[in-house]
């Protein structure tokens, strides 16, 4: 985004494939969506449909984020969970601790609905999951059943039913609530299919940005008083500030050899830092797949849904596309001997997965959330485009042994609930849980695409979320982020309007 006085231009690189900005929709829709103005992205229960096909909703440059308008929030689950205050206040520094988050969280909720009822007619749907899982953890092994943002503080043995920011039965998020909002404005301007390739600047003052726009180089400007914001996510925007000349000098330099910086910008000009880029983070996870004799597995279908749910959801907006598959969630944490929290989160889908897709299979799925000791770095490869490194997941042995604990535990009710795990045994020890877990297979160590943490406040930016080393350039997405213990998008909304705060405080005016 860059700010130019009043004028507020906001540059995406996604092209106009969210059906709220027009495109060529019929490419983007199954045929039982014809006659309407829905896309794949706009139905909450085509949201697996998304990443089995390419069609460059997935692409965001490298594959880690949304490539269309709204970004990671148009094209995910939309699970919608309020980070506890211990997140804040253990892991986040002054300015950002939860008595300073509460206005931000507030405007949130007054912003963007939520609901765990996605079906416009009242009923919840797919529910033999959730009534297995809640007999195994709630009767069995005594987790409370809690309205999951309501009780948002507490995150130990908990159990409910999934929070989605959907509004009337479709998908919401910052496109459909923010957005909408911002397009009012005289002074809001939106370019789609733009990407940017670095912020041009002198010294410390960004001057505007080089972006590519109908393959053409372009240079867009900014007043003498504007601000750029990055929010290209977690992956992207640590690219973006390398590309500019701020990041790890061994970086830099080989930046500079390819001939990728600006030709204006000399190495005595450079920011020099490790932290851009370093504590990525995303959730280790694992599929365990469950199977019941009370379990009715449901595999959304992208072409065609069973003609009864078709017409729920085109006539009501109701039924089993009106949520994305996931029945439960739940949590618990962890206490080190050395006093550090671990935290977990398990949700259960409405289908089995990978070799286990039977009418009587769910997945369970297992993340481990904050408090986890491992974390990697955005790095370049050979064709100068940021992936992740090798050390995202388990690179501390100590999360390996955390996560195989919490899982141990829950097997040990598990039997009480007619569920039996299939693809890990219910009787494996903690050693081979840990085992299981840390090697790669389709189950395991697979990429959840929660990714944050890359350039935290503090070491990458500074508490109002300006670039160290900069004056006029920010960065707001989920790489300011925390590992948190719950689904990141809440938690970067927050991040979002906290820190509209502070720079609108900067910029001498009110939050209204």
């Amino acid at each position: 985004m860059a700010n130019s006085g009043l004028q507020t231009l906001v540059l995406e690189a996604g092209g106009p494939s969210y059906g709220i900005t027009g495109g060529d929709l019929d490419s983007r829709r199954p045929s039982w969506l014809d006659g309407t103005n829905l896309t794949r992205v706009d139905v909450p229960g085509l949201y697996k449909s998304i990443f089995a096909s390419s069609d460059n909703l997935t692409c965001s440059l490298n594959s880690y984020g949304g490539c269309t308008v709204g970004g990671g929030s148009a094209i995910n689950a939309g699970l919608f969970f309020e980070p506890p205050a211990s997140d804040y206040d253990l892991y986040f520094p002054a300015g950002w601790k939860s008595k300073d988050m509460k206005n931000a969280t507030q405007r949130l909720y007054s912003r963007q609905p939520s609901t765990n009822v996605t079906s416009m007619d009242g009923q919840r749907y797919l529910q033999s999951g959730y009534y297995a899982a809640r007999k195994w953890l709630v009767d069995g092994m005594g987790f409370k059943e809690v309205d999951i943002n309501a009780q948002a503080n507490d995150k130990t043995e908990v159990f409910g039913h999934p929070i989605f920011d959907y509004a009337s039965g479709q998908r919401g998020g910052p496109a459909i609530t923010y957005l909408q909002s911002a397009l009012l404005k005289p002074n809001f301007e939106l370019q789609t299919a733009v990407q940017v390739i670095r912020i041009e600047r002198n010294g410390g003052k960004a001057t505007g940005v080089m972006a590519l726009t109908n393959g053409v180089q372009v240079f867009i400007p900014i007043s003498s008083t504007g601000r750029v914001v990055l929010s290209s996510g977690a992956i992207q925007s640590p690219s973006l500030l390398m590309f500019s000349g701020i990041g790890d000098p061994s970086v830099l330099s080989r930046l500079q050899s390819a001939g990728k910086l600006s030709p204006n910008l000399h190495s005595c000009q450079w920011i020099n830092s490790t932290a851009i880029g370093a504590g990525l983070f995303d959730n280790p996870n694992t599929f365990i797949e469950l199977e019941g004799p009370s379990i009715e597995s449901y595999t959304h279908s992208y072409a065609a849904p069973p003609p009864s749910d078709e017409q729920l959801y085109l006539q009501s907006r109701s039924g089993p596309y009106t949520f994305a598959s996931e029945t439960s969630v739940f949590w618990d944490t962890l206490t080190r001997p050395d006093g550090s929290i671990a935290g977990f989160q398990g949700t259960i889908d409405s289908s089995g997965f990978g070799e286990y897709t039977s009418n009587q299979t769910i997945t369970l799925n297992i993340y481990g959330t904050s408090g986890l000791k491992s974390s990697g770095r955005v790095v370049l490869n050979s064709d100068f485009l940021p992936v992740p490194d090798d050390k995202v997941y388990y690179s501390s042995p100590l999360d390996g042994s955390n996560i195989a604990s919490f899982i141990y535990k829950i097997f040990s009710g598990l039997s009480s609930s007619g569920l039996t795990p299939l693809n890990l045994s219910q009787n494996s020890t903690e050693e081979e849980i840990e085992k299981y877990i840390t090697t790669p297979s389709q189950y395991a160590l697979g990429s959840v695409n929660h990714w944050s943490s890359s350039c935290r406040i503090g070491k990458c930016v500074d508490m109002d979320t300006t670039v160290i080393g900069m004056r006029n350039l920010h960065v707001v997405d989920a790489s300011i982020l925390e590992p948190l213990s719950v689904n990141p998008q809440f938690g970067v909304m927050v991040a979002a309007e906290r820190a509209s705060e502070l720079i609108m405080g900067m910029l001498g005016r009110e939050m209204v």
